[in-house]
């Protein structure tokens, strides 16, 4: 009696008693779908075949599958030449189509499997890009230092950075790389894309961010494809992806990325500025890398005031912004603003009550202030790419005349409400994916977080929050990812961004700011990105230069807190 082509062509490698269940499946399948014996050299040229071949080197958790596939499920495909049976040969050099590993740009739109990888160092780092031919070279065993990865995945990286892996190449598990990159300054770990955490910092390869959510995926030279290759490549592949599971481990149709700013005031000098200037003025060096986001929030500290006369004083501290000033925000691409800040009130309830007004009539989503304490603590929730994440605001410092009460409009207080916020957390954490909770915090013009700061954002990561933001510090501050190892799940602490809209010129720090890039991807927060930034002529920041920007990381690094055992 004949074999199966499956059994013929099943990997040696598999273990006996689930090579006994296939025997004892197979004829299930056959009395159901006939197989139909390969044809011979002959037949194999006839117009009605496509015969194809499977590289015997793929990996099995994709042959195995591909196999299977293609005997019991893809009987037939329509080509450009019309319907055709689809054969599979053990032979590649007889067959019209071969399925093996390649990268991912030389595909050719033919891909059936997509796998992306990350370059990752420690979170702590300067540095923020790498070659792929660096990457190749420390793959050979050469380069500047070493290349830490898993066994899992060789097989795609052979294929993308070519010869065999060299003996000095560090194999450990994907959560193993962790602890070589953060115990070695000068090591570059691999890890597949859907298993980052906040704890790694993503390199760039080429200049190109494979956490970027306008990713080019043909541009990006560390993602490899299993492909078809040869004739009818592409409708072949095509429907061989809508029969896999787990087609890519980068779904951009799963991804959110989120930017997080600090403060604006669009006020005094800032205010005189885009008076002279253009409404628009603050945005037009950020504007595109902001307004990519899926969601990007602003922490609006005053209020929207129609007709606030501009007062340029440097002691003036009542503070509001024209609602033509929105124009700034808009093209930043604002999705969300938080209402936390101590100035919210400055024209008293009536111009609060203007200025939520406003926001409301124009459909704006905002949260962190209301016109009823039950408003200004409610959270906020967004669904973008299938991530639901909830935002929440407080304020956490005076003046007493800026909290809301049962009937007054203003910003929710963090002290008096703190119970009720945290029970929020918890209602909150089964009905979505991500939790971020900034506070309006103390002041220090300090990188430093001081140590109550420390244990009062670390609190809130405790109660199962995920993004947890300072919003008040006038000056960058330190960030704190957390990760796997016994962690509760991937998460940072972000203690203070500076200035986004402001016209602190007074010191260098003041002019310096942060913006956090959080990439949710699958429900989880699996990267942070600091964006660096120095604000000029009192109102409009520019992105930093390189030195500025490896200071600047330098410093924050240096405040961050040590972690906790």
């Amino acid at each position: 009696m004949e074999r199966s082509p499956l059994l013929r062509l099943l990997r040696p490698s598999l273990s006996a008693p689930f090579v006994l269940l296939l025997l004892l499946v197979l004829p299930l399948f056959a009395r159901s779908t006939p197989v139909t014996a390969a044809p011979d050299a002959q037949q194999g040229t006839r117009s009605d075949w496509l015969t194809v071949a499977i590289d015997p080197n793929l990996p099995e958790r994709y042959y195995n599958r591909l196999l299977s596939l293609i005997v019991y499920r893809v009987k037939t495909q329509q080509t450009d030449d019309g319907l055709k049976r689809v054969l599979l040969l053990d032979r590649s050099r007889r067959a019209a189509a071969t399925i093996g590993l390649v990268p991912l740009n030389k595909a050719n739109n033919a891909a059936i499997y997509t796998r992306f990888y990350a370059p990752v160092v420690a979170f702590a780092t300067v540095t923020d890009d790498i070659a792929l031919d660096e990457l190749a070279a420390r793959w050979r065993g050469e380069g500047d230092g070493p290349l830490v990865v898993s066994r899992e995945y060789e097989a795609e990286l052979t294929v993308l950075l070519g010869a065999a892996m060299g003996e000095s190449v560090i194999v450990t598990s994907t959560e193993g790389i962790l602890a070589a990159v953060e115990a070695d300054a000068s090591a570059v770990g691999i890890v597949p894309f859907d298993r980052l955490h906040p704890r790694f910092k993503v390199l760039s390869v080429d200049g190109v961010n494979v956490l970027d959510n306008q990713l080019v995926p043909s541009e990006y030279g560390l993602a490899a494809a299993v492909a078809v290759q040869g004739k009818d490549a592409a409708p072949l592949a095509a429907t061989l992806a809508g029969l896999v599971t787990q087609a890519t481990n980068r779904d951009a149709d799963r991804l959110t990325a989120l930017i997080m700013t600090g403060v604006t005031a669009m006020t005094r000098v800032t205010a005189s500025k885009m008076e002279q200037k253009g409404f628009d003025y603050p945005a037009r060096v950020i504007s595109p890398t902001l307004s990519a986001a899926d969601i990007t929030h602003i922490s609006n500290e005053v209020p929207f005031i129609d007709g606030c006369v501009v007062n340029a004083s440097q002691d003036n501290l009542t503070m509001c912004s024209d609602t033509t000033y929105w124009a700034a925000l808009e093209a930043v691409g604002t999705d969300i603003v938080g209402l936390s800040g101590n100035h919210v009130n400055d024209f008293g309830r009536d111009g609060a009550r203007e200025s939520i007004g406003w926001y409301r009539e124009n459909n704006i989503p905002i949260y962190g202030s209301g016109l009823t304490l039950e408003e200004a603590c409610a959270p906020l929730i967004l669904e973008r790419n299938g991530n639901r994440i909830a935002f929440i605001a407080a304020l956490a410092f005076g003046p007493a005349f800026a909290w809301a009460t049962d009937d007054l409009p203003g910003a929710c207080y963090y002290y008096d409400h703190k119970d009720l916020i945290f029970e929020e957390i918890q209602k909150l954490r089964p009905d979505v994916d991500v939790i971020a909770v900034e506070l309006q915090y103390l002041e220090t013009y300090n990188p430093y977080p001081t140590d109550l700061q420390v244990t009062e954002f670390r609190e809130l990561r405790d109660q199962g929050v995920d993004i947890v933001t300072g919003v008040q510090s006038h000056v960058p501050q330190a960030f704190e990812p957390y990760g796997p190892e016994g962690e509760r799940s991937p998460s940072v602490i972000v203690y203070g961004l500076g200035n986004l809209f402001f016209d602190q010129m007074w010191s260098w720090q003041t002019r310096t700011e942060l913006m956090a890039r959080h990439t949710i991807y699958q429900g989880q927060v699996i990267s942070t990105e600091i964006l660096t930034a120095v604000l000029e002529d009192y109102a409009q920041p520019r992105w930093a230069t390189e030195p500025e920007r490896a200071a600047l990381l330098q410093s924050i690094f240096q405040a961050a807190p040590t972690r906790p055992d």
